[in-house]
C-alpha cells in the first residue's frame, strides 16, 4: 500500500481535469507516471486502443463527471458495484476506476520488459461496463478518519505485542525513503481534493507501511507457527481498514459531487 495503486492515479487526476484545474495533457503525464505509456481499450465508438487524452475527452463526452477507485481483495469486493464480468476482471488487478454519472468502469492490463533497473512499463485499460450501484463498503470521508485513528492504535499495539515490528537496515531504508517522500512535499492527490482527503490518504499509506514491513522483514518475536497465525489474524482487520481508507480519501471528489459540492 506504499506505493500509489495506478487506479488512484487516475481516478485523482482524472476528477482533476474534469473540474478544470488541470489541463487533458498534464493530467495524462500525471496519470503516467514513471510508466511508458498508458492507453485505453473498449472506449465506445473505438476500434482501437487510444491514448488517455483522447479517452478522457470521450468518457466526459460520454457523461463520466467524476472517478471513483475500487481495491478490491479476495473476500471484500471494494469499491464494486458489478457486474460479475467487471468486478472478476478487477480483483485479478487488484484495482480499478468507476465512472459516476455514466456507467463505464476501466480496469487496468500491465506489461513489464526489460532487466531490473531498467524494465519498460505499459498499460492498457479495459474500458467495460459497470453497474450503477453504490459501491461496495466504502466509508465517508469522516469515518474512514475515524477508524483509521483506531487502526493505527491497533496496529501498533499488535506489532509491540508479537514483537513483529520491522527491523534492520532493509526496513530503515524503506522508512528513511517514505519519509523522505513525506518531506519533499510530494503530491498525493491532485488538485482540487479537500485537505481532509490528503490527511487521510497519508494515514492510510502509514498504516500500510508498517503492516508491508511487518509481513516482509522478519517474524521478530513471533516464531512459532501459532504466533505468526496470530499475527496475521491480528493485522489483516487493519489491512482492510486501510484500504477503505484509501478509497475514500481517492473517492472524496465523488462524493462532494453527490452532496452537491462542485
Amino acid at each position: 500500500m506504499l506505493s500509489e495503486p495506478r487506479s488512484g492515479r487516475l481516478a485523482s487526476w482524472g476528477n482533476a481535469l474534469l473540474a478544470g484545474f488541470v489541463s487533458p495533457d498534464d493530467a495524462a503525464l500525471a496519470i503516467v507516471g514513471d510508466d511508458a505509456v498508458h492507453r485505453v481499450e473498449g472506449l465506445p465508438g473505438e476500434t482501437d486502443p487510444v491514448g488517455l487524452t483522447l479517452a478522457l475527452g470521450r468518457l466526459r463526452g460520454l457523461g463520466v463527471t467524476g472517478f471513483r477507485v475500487a481495491l478490491p481483495a479476495p473476500g471484500h469486493p471494494l469499491g464494486l458495484s458489478g457486474p460479475p464480468d467487471f468486478n472478476a476482471r478487477a480483483l485479478e488487478a487488484e484495482e480499478a476506476v468507476v465512472g459516476h454519472g455514466a456507467a463505464y468502469g476501466l480496469v487496468p492490463e500491465v506489461y513489464e520488459a526489460g532487466p531490473a533497473g531498467d524494465v519498460h512499463v505499459e498499460v492498457v485499460w479495459h474500458c467495460l461496463p459497470v453497474r450503477e450501484a453504490p459501491p461496495a463498503d466504502v466509508p465517508s470521508l469522516g469515518e474512514a478518519e475515524r477508524e483509521l485513528a483506531e487502526a493505527l492504535r491497533e496496529a501498533t499495539a499488535v506489532l509491540s505485542r508479537l514483537d513483529v515490528a520491522a527491523s534492520g537496515p532493509v526496513a530503515e531504508a524503506a522508512l528513511d525513503a517514505y519519509r523522505a517522500r513525506a518531506h519533499a512535499g510530494r503530491e498525493l492527490l491532485a488538485p482540487g481534493y479537500p485537505p481532509r482527503a490528503v490527511r487521510v490518504l497519508e494515514l492510510a499509506q502509514r498504516i500500510g507501511l508498517l503492516i508491508s514491513l511487518a509481513y516482509d522483514h522478519g517474524h521478530g518475536g513471533a516464531v512459532s507457527a501459532s504466533e505468526m497465525a496470530a499475527r496475521g489474524a491480528a493485522l489483516r482487520p487493519v489491512e482492510r481498514v486501510a484500504r477503505r481508507a484509501q478509497v475514500a480519501a481517492y473517492n472524496a471528489y465523488v462524493e462532494e459531487l453527490e452532496r452537491g459540492r462542485p
